[in-house]
């Protein structure tokens, strides 16, 4: 009698369901999947929702550094040879459900499962590539280009599938947070991009294509952008 062939693994099944060593996890808005100084010993995988990764210095003062979304992970440093403590804290955005991997169990499957392996490393490389753009923009773009870039990417504009223009509700603190910048400077260009027909806002923010001109084309009616003027900055 033949021997039945072992099933083949599938990492998409994986990712979407409880097993050995995880389980799903359901996040409301400002719930944390885990603080600055916690213990490193799971991984998550975003499956629907937003998140944001923040880091707080030592004299309290904190910062946004990443934006993510379905199909991220989140806290991958968990994986690293020695565990430690968690060197930031990640805060859904909106209503997220997430598959919450123990570190032992996400360490085996990768060892045994090249498939898993391999898309876990394409996430690595996509976060290193993001993580070189952000630089890049940080150091050679106006913070206007920043925070029009920062819009885009959240709207998912030039990924995979329909863009999702309506992006979820975050403060002005947040976005002046990530782009290196004031929330007054926010506040200024965020009233100049919807002069321009770039976005719209009425307590959550819908981004138009229009807005890759700024990034693109630099289609923007002066050079002198980042000195807003006073009397045009906005009370809300």
């Amino acid at each position: 009698m033949a021997a039945q062939a072992k099933p083949g693994f599938d990492a998409t099944a994986f990712l979407a369901n409880a097993g050995l060593g995880r389980r799903i996890v359901q996040l409301e808005p400002k719930e944390t999947f885990y603080s600055q100084g916690d213990p490193a010993d799971s991984i998550f995988y975003l499956q629907k929702g937003r998140a944001k990764i923040t880091v707080v210095s030592k004299t309290g003062k904190e910062a946004t550094i990443a934006i993510l979304s379905a199909g991220d992970f989140v806290g991958e440093g968990a994986l690293v040879a020695v565990p430690g403590q968690r060197l930031s804290t990640a805060t859904a955005i909106v209503v997220c459900t997430a598959l919450k991997i123990s570190r032992e169990e996400m360490i085996r499957v990768m060892h045994e499962e090249r498939e898993l392996s391999d898309l876990f490393l394409k996430f690595l490389l996509d976060r290193s590539m993001r993580i070189q753009a952000d630089l890049v923009d940080q150091l050679f773009n106006s913070s206007e280009k920043r925070l029009a870039r920062i819009l885009l990417l959240m709207a998912e504009f030039g990924q995979p599938g329909e863009p999702e223009p309506l992006i979820p509700k975050i403060s002005q603190e947040t976005l002046a947070e990530m782009i290196g910048t004031t929330r007054s400077r926010v506040s200024f260009f965020m009233n100049r991009f919807r002069q321009l027909g770039f976005v719209e806002y009425d307590g959550r923010i819908r981004v138009h294509k229009s807005l890759l001109n700024v990034i693109l084309h630099d289609q923007l009616p002066d050079d002198d952008v980042e000195r807003p003027a006073i009397s045009a900055i906005p009370a809300e």
